[in-house]
């Protein structure tokens, strides 16, 4: 799969008007990071009195890429058995109010987080920053999209049915982060997160972006405009040199997704799993709980 399409969604849907999808006026400016924590917006302080809710957690396909090119949501496949795991545990949580139903109507905002690529010839690297040297000049871009009226119109409907002022909206999807040199012998990471960090095999690329599982998510208000976003990776798909040099990408498949759901931090005490490492910290930036 060369990436000569893989960034068309991603690039035109980025646009500077003030339509739908559009980041202006979205309620949280564009922001470029290089490092986590991936979060953008007010912080919100532990005095907020405002009841929060929750939508339920859905998946994106084809957030960066077609969305042939990924992993199933359908019934009985290791992404909808994860997006059922995950569910249960943000309701237990207890630090919001559950939505009964994401609306089904319009288009919700759509937060954005990846590795940019030039626009021009859309090259399979990601792109540099204006008179960068060196790849540390390379950055991601954070960004929410405006939903349209009548997606804010049905969920402030469902907000107010449900008690909240305010909501978070986490979507499970798959976006491309860069690769990062470490030391002097050649070893490679990815960031992925608030304190995670994952190596990867000495021969990997540092020139193609790395396909990532991740969640994002926006805390909304009853206007639809978000005030916080962020995002939290949660497995990362090395390519190898050999199919870089071609001009491909590893995809993620439902093996990866199966592994992720009983994978462990090990670094972290208890061992918790991976996932709901990151939904918990996702939850926690978006509504100071």
């Amino acid at each position: 799969m060369t990436r000569a399409f893989v960034f068309v969604v991603l690039v035109s849907s980025i646009g500077g008007c003030a339509t739908t999808g559009s980041t202006l006026g979205s309620g949280v400016g564009d922001k470029f990071l290089e490092h986590p924590p991936y979060y953008a917006g007010a912080t919100p302080l532990p005095a907020d009195t405002t009841r929060i809710g929750h939508f339920p957690i859905g998946y994106q396909r084809g957030a960066t890429q077609q969305p042939m090119f990924e992993p199933s949501g359908a019934a009985n496949t290791p992404i909808a058995a994860l997006l059922a795991e995950m569910n249960a545990f943000l309701d237990s949580l207890g630090v919001s109010t559950r939505i009964a139903s994401t609306p089904s109507t319009g288009t919700p905002p759509d937060v954005r987080f990846s590795c940019e690529t030039p626009q021009a010839g859309l090259e399979a690297e990601c792109a540099m920053g204006d008179g960068a040297i060196g790849r540390d000049d390379i950055v991601m871009k954070l960004a929410v999209g405006r939903p349209s009226a009548d997606w804010t119109t049905a969920a402030a409907a469902a907000m107010e049915s449900a008690g909240v002022g305010a909501a978070v909206l986490i979507t499970l999807e798959i976006g491309q982060y860069r690769l990062r040199g470490r030391g002097l012998l050649g070893a490679k990471e990815v960031q992925l997160g608030s304190g995670y960090v994952i190596s990867v095999p000495w021969l990997t690329s540092l020139e193609t972006p790395v396909s990532v599982l991740q969640l994002t998510g926006a805390r909304i208000g009853r206007d639809g405009r978000a005030s916080r976003i962020g995002a939290e990776g949660l497995l990362a798909r090395r390519t190898s040199l050999p199919i870089s040099a071609v001009g491909g990408q590893a995809l993620i498949r439902d093996e990866e997704v199966d592994q992720l759901r009983s994978a462990r931090r090990n670094d972290l005490q208890g061992n918790p799993h991976v996932w709901r490492v990151a939904l918990r910290q996702l939850v926690r930036e978006l509504t100071g709980r």
